[in-house]
């Protein structure tokens, strides 16, 4: 399967969860148009009050349906955008994406992949028992965060559900996303 959006989702407001469109305006340096958490500085209000002139790496969250998907296996129902994400795909191993990486999505939207993004303990809000869903430990014990990916817009434009979506790696060697 080619990868794909299936979903775009917005919120104006500071809430936890977005709501689907039929599209979203990226805007280059900004995020989403219309949406609470862009703009060139973090708009993300527990890291507004830590610093509020640091550089807004999180201007869009991006998680993958198939998420959704292994979710709805383990009794969850989620639709796109409930878990704050912008835009929702399928067919792409976000997890697994070093910092970095180009998301070519469409006609003309370029997106650079930041880091993972840090799960809200109001997952717990959307539906009991999801935030440990979305944190695992390996055998080491070490953390694993599957919440999605976080980016900032490099070239704007309009992005619609059905877009294609072109992955290009950096030049090696590949750092892993770490949560921003």
């Amino acid at each position: 399967m080619k990868p794909i959006v299936t979903s775009v989702s917005l919120n104006p407001i500071h809430e936890f969860s977005k709501y689907p469109q039929s599209n979203i305006t990226l805007l280059a340096g900004i995020g989403v148009q219309g949406d609470a958490h862009s703009g060139k500085t973090t708009q993300h209000l527990y890291l507004v009050k830590k610093d509020p002139t640091r550089l807004n790496l999180t201007q869009v969250h991006i998680l993958h349906a198939e998420l959704h998907d292994e979710f709805s296996s383990q009794g969850f129902t989620l639709l796109p955008g409930q878990m704050g994400e912008n835009i929702t795909t399928r067919g792409i191993e976000l997890m697994t994406l070093p910092t970095g990486a180009l998301l070519r999505v469409g006609e003309s939207v370029i997106l650079e992949a930041t880091g993972l993004r840090e799960p809200c303990s109001k997952l717990d809000k959307l539906a009991s028992g999801l935030m440990k869903a979305v944190l695992k430990r390996d055998q080491h014990g070490d953390l694993h965060r599957n919440a999605g990916i976080m980016a900032i817009v490099l070239q704007g434009g309009t992005v619609h559900p059905g877009d294609a979506i072109e992955i290009e790696l950096p030049p090696e060697p590949h750092r892993p996303l770490q949560p921003v």
